[in-house]
């Protein structure tokens, strides 16, 4: 391959489904392989776990990346249970919303092993160890991307004061595809129902009681709970799901990572895009991050496809052509930051009154059919 067309910067979930979804358009790619990231996150667990939707699966299906991966890598969740911390109650099935399942949990690590394996049969497409010169530059290098700063892109996150805490447990009941979710002040936990690969990757015997955790807690709370044994941890969980899922053991590590929420001042330019958590970070309360990064790398393949049969075609660099990805972007990136945002701030301030609309809220949405299945089928991309 003579000197590409795109140079994708960023090896991760984002990056490489992008490299993978140009070089299957006919783009000639390069993507940087990022030695360092990719060492850092060998020498731990990776306890990730990716809520995708129906968007994201009918990318990875098209990019032959769904049907690859191995078996137990994903779980279907066919109920979500959502509670206030007042009694208010909204649940979601996947029946009502006449689809397979709401979302599927899956396997971080499985999912980067399978890319990295369909990397290798992509047609043209190269590996590099270091940007190479290209007519567009594609960052896909995460939050903290050196790239985006030498373009003097503006990216100011907004810290929540939060981490999140990722563990896989085990209950002692079946998860029966069930995700829940705890609303209140000051923390938000989300139990996923993950089970095979799970247990698997803990040294467990598989089993259907599996679950990845997303805990979102205060600065302070997360460092008590990160420094607690695993039986007072497992306590403190019981506690805050109240024993609904069952029994749970902790069989894994615990990790933690900052929250914030993100955009950045602009997503291109001549020669440029960002792409991913590169473009913008949202609270994990809603469980897209991966989502919109997918989104993102599904809107761009198809504007830079679209363009290419164009009259007008110049590069895949151009300013023009790139600006259409931005503004179709612009609308669900801002949707789904500011309404998990104001989600979270509606929940994190402890005022009586607000306790009683939000709970009160959540009641009501879940007794407006036509409205739940509108909030369902955006959630579903």
């Amino acid at each position: 391959m003579s000197s590409p067309q795109v140079c994708i910067q960023g090896s991760g979930a984002v990056g490489a489904c992008l490299a993978l979804a140009l070089a299957h358009a006919g783009f000639d790619v390069a993507l940087v392989d990022d030695a360092k990231s990719a060492a850092a996150r060998a020498s731990s667990p990776d306890l990730r776990a990716y809520a995708l939707n129906a968007a994201s699966i009918a990318l990875l299906e098209r990019l032959r990346v769904w049907d690859a991966l191995p078996p137990g890598a994903a779980t279907p969740v066919n109920r979500m249970h959502i509670s206030g911390d007042g009694g208010g109650l909204l649940e979601f099935t996947a029946w009502q919303q006449c689809v397979p399942a709401l979302a599927w949990i899956v396997d971080a690590g499985a999912l980067d092993a399978t890319l990295a394996q369909a990397l290798t049969y992509a047609p043209k497409l190269k590996r590099v160890a270091a940007p190479v010169p290209a007519e567009l530059k594609a960052v896909c290098e995460g939050r903290g991307s050196a790239s985006r700063a030498a373009l003097g892109v503006r990216y100011e996150p907004q810290a929540y004061g939060h981490r999140g805490i990722a563990a896989w447990v085990q209950s002692d009941v079946p998860h029966d595809g069930c995700a829940w979710q705890w609303f209140r002040q000051p923390d938000i936990l989300a139990l996923l129902p993950f089970d095979r690969a799970a247990a698997a990757r803990a040294g467990h015997e598989a089993a259907a009681g599996g679950y990845g955790i997303v805990w979102s807690v205060p600065d302070k709370r997360a460092d008590e709970l990160l420094a607690c044994s695993d039986a007072e941890f497992e306590a403190e969980l019981q506690a805050a799901s109240g024993g609904a899922a069952g029994r749970l053991t902790l069989v894994s590590a615990r990790i933690a990572w900052p929250l914030q929420f993100a955009r950045a001042s602009a997503v291109s330019g001549e020669g440029w895009v960002l792409v991913g958590d590169a473009a913008h970070a949202v609270h994990p309360l809603s469980g897209h991050g991966l989502n919109l990064g997918l989104g993102d790398v599904d809107c761009l393949a198809r504007v830079l496809s679209d363009a290419r049969r164009d009259q007008s075609w110049r590069s895949a660099g151009d300013a023009r052509t790139l600006r259409r990805y931005g503004r179709e972007r612009a609308a669900p990136v801002w949707m789904m930051g500011t309404g998990t945002d104001a989600l979270w701030q509606l929940f994190e301030r402890e005022v009586p009154l607000l306790r009683e609309l939000r709970n009160t809220g959540l009641d009501v949405v879940n007794h407006l059919t036509p409205l739940k299945r509108w909030l369902a089928g955006q959630a579903l991309g």
